[in-house]
């Protein structure tokens, strides 16, 4: 009696561009890197409330402490028991410089307190994610002392507190510029490569013009045609529509191209021949066609953006007070000229953060243009 080997029938799935797309994304070890570092710096953003030990503009009028350096941490006391807490500040005067110095007060001890809510103080209330109103910090001290981890700047007001806080406005301008940039290049160049003709010749002279004027002129330029002492909020919106209204003049002369070279394809000249309309033409068979691109476009542009605000609010006509930003707490280290590199250092702690987030957005672009690339694939 002959027996035989059950045969076990290979199936090969088939796989669609984004899973190829995203299993190519992976094997890259900056582009997951910077996929980590983005997420880690989004979620500081979105928990500024609770991981700031004080609010955006907190600060004491009795006893301000300015330019106070960071505070150390205690894990054991004298009498043996563990656990985190500072010493109280006391200022002194530094008979070489006839500066302020602060040294600790050991007479003041006060420990470090996790997840307390502070009913009252209306500076340390936020909404937590962005709509449960609340003031339960993450750790913080009680009066008398002050927990300065990144130290304080000239109104007493924490750092770290206020580089938290930035995150939001600095992280969420680069995001939502880029959205209002791709919209308006692709309308823009939707309509000028597929109408083509005098659209198609406003449009492109239109773009020429905006790359002509240098960069940083034009934003100077628009962002001067408002008063410095404007509304905060106004300011905010200002900054993101300068932003948006420079930078989609390249990605409509890009968009414009895709879609002159698939307008002619039978798929298209079918929709046309079916009476198919121009909006439903463009939107649903031309622009779906640039969808690569965007996406590249986008994880490349927002650190620029992000960049771009930083440098308004760095020379004085960005995001203005009560509200920070990443450029704007460093043009506080710009204001102490050598100072704030000899004596004050914490003050250039944000300049890390901007390094940081166009780091990881630069390594996320590079992932993906190199795995939708299909000469790239391994």
């Amino acid at each position: 009696m002959t027996t035989t080997a059950p045969t076990t029938a290979r199936k090969s799935r088939s796989q669609s561009q984004w899973s190829i797309v995203w299993s190519q994304f992976k094997r890259n070890p900056l582009a997951r890197a910077g996929l980590i570092l983005l997420g880690l710096l989004y979620l500081m953003a979105l928990l500024a409330g609770f991981l700031a030990p004080y609010g955006l503009t907190e600060y004491s009028t009795s006893d301000r402490i300015s330019w106070a350096p960071p505070t150390p941490i205690h894990w054991r006391d004298a009498q043996g028991n563990f656990g985190p807490y500072v010493y109280g500040i006391k200022r002194d005067i530094d008979m070489e410089t006839f500066r302020d110095k602060y040294v600790e007060d050991t007479s003041v001890t006060c420990p470090v307190k996790f997840f307390q809510t502070h009913p009252g103080m209306e500076n340390r209330t936020y909404r937590f994610l962005g709509f449960i109103p609340t003031s339960l910090k993450l750790f913080s001290v009680d009066a008398p002392c002050k927990l300065y981890l990144w130290g304080s700047d000239s109104y007493g007001r924490d750092q770290f507190s206020r580089v938290m806080y930035g995150s939001q406005i600095s992280l969420s301008i680069g995001i939502i510029a880029s959205v209002l940039t791709v919209i308006l290049g692709l309308i823009m160049g939707g309509i000028a490569g597929y109408f083509r003709g005098v659209a198609d010749t406003v449009i492109m002279r239109l773009v020429e013009v905006l790359s002509a004027i240098p960069e940083l002129f034009l934003l100077i330029t628009l962002r001067a045609l408002f008063p410095i002492n404007s509304d905060p909020i106004l300011v905010f919106y200002l900054v993101i529509g300068i932003l948006s209204l420079i930078g989609w003049g390249g990605l409509a002369r890009i968009v414009r191209g895709q879609i002159l070279s698939v307008r002619e394809l039978d798929y298209v000249q079918a929709a046309t021949a079916l009476g198919a309309s121009d909006s439903r033409i463009i939107g649903k068979h031309l622009l779906p066609s640039t969808a690569t691109y965007i996406i590249i476009y986008l994880s490349l542009a927002i650190p620029g953006f992000i960049l771009g605000e930083s440098g308004l609010s760095f020379i004085g006509i960005g995001i203005v007070e009560p509200f920070a930003s990443w450029g704007s707490l460093l043009g506080v280290a710009q204001a102490g000229g050598f100072e704030s590199i000899d004596a004050r250092p914490w003050t250039l702690i944000p300049g890390v953060f901007i390094v940081l987030a166009v780091l990881g957005w630069q390594f996320v672009g590079d992932g993906l243009r190199d795995a939708f690339d299909p000469r790239r694939r391994r």
